[in-house]
């Protein structure tokens, strides 16, 4: 009688796992960012069907959500902590057992002193000329106004905007760039291919602002995207734009009564 040939097991096809990544990469973006892309380009239609031009529309970030200030500060601190629950998500789907996937996509801190320097030189970089591009959407009638805070002035008021501004530091940088790029180089793209898809989609996420900030991160989304791919830190990209936004974040008020011309409310309501 014959030996007993060994069963093989055939690994699954190729398109199969292509197939799985897709279905991954599907379901994380519609849980965070790829959904508030589909409500912009929603926004922005509505935005542009309307009477008033863009530069008399208002878009508010960090809105109050109740009247009464303890319920107000635990719906925040909710919001952010459940926008967060994304990143968690790709950490998990990242993580393996041998080596930590969020180490090697620069997601430590081996190199706190660099990390910072580099995070907030970027943030200078990216963020004065940040301003002149807004200042420029609002003169061309290109972009809304945009407001960065409305909260009511309470002792929690500067803490939470300070967390906003990291939970959108955390969230942008952590999916759109360290998740995506892995995933998408997982799917064999090429690099100009993935910075360039990355960066219409964060461009497209703000572009309930209107098209001047549209064209503004996606030129972000560009500069960040080659720097990851040369350096391979995620960690200066999170610091530097969590500094931007807090800077937004707090100093809008101070820039509103300094150039109350540049910055100050429009004539239109939401």
């Amino acid at each position: 009688m014959r030996n007993a040939q060994p069963r093989v097991t055939a690994s699954p096809p190729l398109a199969q796992s292509r197939g799985k990544l897709w279905a991954e990469i599907s379901i994380v973006l519609a849980l965070s960012l790829g959904a508030s892309a589909i409500y912009s380009v929603v926004s922005i239609t509505n935005r542009l069907t309307r009477v008033e031009p863009l530069s008399q529309q208002t878009a508010t970030l960090n809105s109050s959500l109740s009247p009464r200030p303890t319920f107000d500060l635990i719906y925040q601190l909710l919001g952010i902590t459940f926008d967060l629950a994304p990143v968690a998500l790709v950490a998990f789907l990242l993580w393996s057992a041998t080596r930590p996937r969020l180490a090697r996509l620069g997601i430590d801190f081996t190199r706190p002193v660099r990390d910072t320097v580099s995070g907030v030189g970027l943030a200078f970089a990216i963020g004065i000329p940040g301003i002149a591009i807004y200042l420029l959407g609002r003169s061309l009638g290109v972009t809304v106004n945009v407001v960065p805070a409305a909260l009511d002035q309470y002792w929690w008021t500067v803490p939470v905007l300070l967390l906003s501004a990291l939970r959108a530091g955390i969230t942008e940088e952590v999916i759109v760039i360290g998740y995506l790029y892995a995933r998408l180089g997982d799917l064999g793209w090429g690099r100009w291919q993935i910075i360039v898809s990355t960066s219409l989609l964060r461009g497209t996420y703000h572009l309930y602002q209107g098209i001047g900030a549209f064209i503004g991160n996606i030129a972000m989304g560009v500069l960040f995207g080659w720097l990851y791919t040369r350096y391979r830190r995620v960690l200066p990209l999170v610091i530097a734009h969590s500094l931007i936004d807090a800077a937004i974040f707090v100093g809008y008020g101070w820039a509103t009564g300094a150039f109350p011309a540049l910055f100050g409310p429009s004539n239109s309501g939401n």
